[in-house]
């Protein structure tokens, strides 16, 4: 049976961000994940996950200025310091957090960048990310974002992140699949799945179109929750989806999955 973590910055947004590890753990996930924990004291953050019993299982490592519409600066051959930087702090938040997993987002095409300078970019920033968590024993991953919702986003399909991590060459760099996005650019889901799965660090779901929760549109989350079963994926799905109404009225698709 899959295991399902809450995506915190997606769900629950009806209390504070420190409270919504109590949250989901009243809902009874056992794990969480979320965007960014940068605006708060990692103490702080890890006193409130032991609280709720729950484990930190995934964040982004620093991604630019968000509220700007930044997506990631590790494609960005004039940010490489402020990238690295960003490497050490995350991993300070990943041994209070105890999470054992960071991803990385490539981030937007910079203008007057070539794309093969921007992969080049990404490529060592990766090679240089992998080996610094790997010393503290943390998994790194590689998104791809479909270009529907993120235009101009540098890697937007499986099969270029797979090779982007074959040229960064670390055993502890993974690829993060989300169902979503995969949808939107690829299809194809359970042949992608099966052929990736191997080098899939993390799983995260939502549903097409609209990005809610799973029922609510084409994808067939059962079929595909029963095939990951069947071959052993034993990692953890986030749940990365923007609720049709509040978290907790969303939750009845996890009734035969819990």
């Amino acid at each position: 049976m899959p295991r399902f973590a809450a995506n915190l910055s997606y769900l629950f947004l009806e209390v504070e961000f420190p409270q919504r590890f109590a949250a989901a753990a009243a809902a009874g996930f056992r794990a969480v994940e979320f965007h960014f924990p940068y605006a708060y004291e990692p103490g702080l953050l890890a006193a409130a996950a032991r609280a709720a019993g729950v484990e930190v299982v995934l964040f982004n490592l620093p991604a630019g200025d968000w509220a700007a519409g930044e997506r990631g600066i590790a494609c960005h051959p004039g940010r490489v310091a402020e990238f690295r930087a960003g490497v050490a702090r995350a991993a300070e938040y990943a041994r209070a957090l105890g999470c054992p997993r960071l991803n990385c987002l490539a981030g937007l095409l910079p203008p007057g960048v070539a794309a093969a300078a921007a992969h080049a970019t990404l490529v060592d920033n990766l090679r240089f990310a992998a080996a610094e968590l790997g010393h503290a024993g943390v998994e790194l991953l590689l998104e791809p974002i479909n270009t529907r919702d993120v235009p101009g986003f540098l890697v937007s399909r499986s099969d270029e992140a797979l090779e982007i991590i074959a040229a960064a060459g670390a055993d502890n760099l993974r690829l993060q699949f989300d169902i979503y996005h995969a949808q939107v650019m690829e299809g194809d889901l359970a042949r992608r799945l099966e052929c990736h799965l191997s080098r899939i660090g993390h799983i995260q779901i939502a549903d097409n179109p609209g990005r809610h929760e799973p029922g609510t549109g084409e994808i067939n989350y059962p079929f595909l929750f029963e095939r990951l079963d069947r071959l052993g994926y034993a990692g953890w799905v986030g749940c990365e989806y923007q609720p049709l109404s509040t978290a907790a009225a969303g939750l009845a698709w996890l009734d035969g999955w819990r």
